[in-house]
């Protein structure tokens, strides 16, 4: 349900009922659990390998904490809430997007430089291609929520 607040004009005018959409309700709710799952998922996951397996592929574990960073910030803009998290949201997600398509294609076209998968590899297929459509989903969902 949209939340309202109340604003009053200068000299007396009546006041006005400003709508202002929060991100975080309805289907956003769903995102912002997802998110909040991904953002858990991979910094913990890119963490430990940051740490324990370094040496063994540094640019897949850079790429999975890069994607930690993307969902962590998705995530606190859907629940932030307002027209400025909306844009910064609709361009993570589009980044986000960008991401998953690139490393995707890296991944399948030159599989020896990730000799461990990241979260984007092969387009998500790892986690059941929620990387793919989570921002194809958001994307919608913030386009949607646009403020009137």
């Amino acid at each position: 349900m949209p939340e309202t607040t109340a604003t009053t004009a200068a000299d007396g005018d009546v006041p006005k009922a400003v709508e202002r959409r929060s991100l975080g309700t309805g289907p956003g709710r769903l995102l912002v659990t997802l998110y909040g799952v991904f953002t858990v998922a991979a910094a913990s996951r890119s963490l430990y390998q940051l740490i324990a397996q370094f040496d063994r592929a540094p640019l897949a574990y850079g790429l999975s904490a890069v994607s930690a960073v993307v969902y962590g910030f998705i995530t606190l803009s859907l629940v932030r809430g307002g027209e400025g998290a909306r844009k910064a949201a609709l361009g993570c997600c589009a980044l986000e997007l960008l991401g998953v398509l690139g490393i995707g294609t890296w991944t399948l076209l030159d599989a020896s430089a990730f000799p461990d998968a990241t979260v984007w590899s092969d387009y998500g297929m790892g986690y059941l291609f929620i990387p793919v459509i989570l921002p194809v989903t958001g994307l919608i969902w913030l386009r949607r929520a646009r403020t009137a």
